[in-house]
């Protein structure tokens, strides 16, 4: 997968969790809770939605490794590829 398939599958998946975020004002750096306001169920929502779509199981640990747009894609990418 490029990048922006990643960042489209991302905010797809984002957007369908939680649909009052608009996937056109999340910036590269917003953070998932901080900035986005994401609650901690939703977010393991998306990191189980993430694992449905793309196959790339995401230990706990690794969760701050996705907090972002940007950390997300680099994360994915390096766990697919």
């Amino acid at each position: 997968m490029t990048d922006a398939e990643i960042r489209n599958a991302f905010l797809e998946e984002l957007t369908k969790i939680a649909p009052d975020i608009d996937p056109g004002h999340v910036g590269e750096d917003d953070h998932l809770q901080d900035n986005l306001e994401l609650d901690s169920m939703d977010f393991l929502n998306l990191v189980t939605a993430l694992h449905q779509r793309i196959g790339v199981d995401i230990p706990e640990v690794d969760y701050p490794k996705i907090a972002t747009l940007a950390l997300a894609v680099a994360y994915l990418k390096g766990r697919i590829g």
